[in-house]
């Protein structure tokens, strides 16, 4: 049961990477291949370390940022998740065979918050669909 959530997690991110490279000029991802096989495998990928990222960083930086949080009234947490989409970029840029490119502080602030409203909306109806 825990290997299919970890997996449906790392799908989500890679449609949730997948539009914010769509919508965002200045964000993009390509792979080892042109083919729509290894675009998806690397986009999956790229879901993985954003994943890796947001399970192990994310919370340290959370919780070092929490007074300026606090006094931004909660807004600092788009600079956190744009800085983790940059240091997901910069950690899939040393691949030779894929790479996820942020180009430039303010893309990643776009692509944080595109991110955030496509996981929240995969969220919502995916893992926890109504019971209507």
């Amino acid at each position: 049961m825990m290997l299919v959530r970890i997996l449906l997690a790392i799908i989500l991110n890679a449609l949730a990477l997948g539009a914010a490279s769509w919508l965002v000029p200045g964000i993009s991802g390509s792979g080892a291949g042109d083919s729509t096989g290894d675009i998806i495998l690397s986009y999956l990928f790229f879901g993985a370390i954003f994943g890796l990222v947001n399970v192990t960083i994310k919370p340290i930086v959370s919780l070092l940022s929490l007074p300026i949080t606090c006094l931004t009234l909660g807004l600092f947490a788009i600079v956190i998740n744009a800085l983790m989409l940059l240091l997901t970029g910069w950690l899939t840029s040393v691949l030779p065979w894929s790479s996820f490119e942020v180009d430039g502080f303010w893309a990643a602030v776009l692509g944080g918050i595109v991110v955030a409203i496509v996981s929240a909306l995969l969220n919502r109806f995916l893992v926890r669909p109504s019971t209507r």
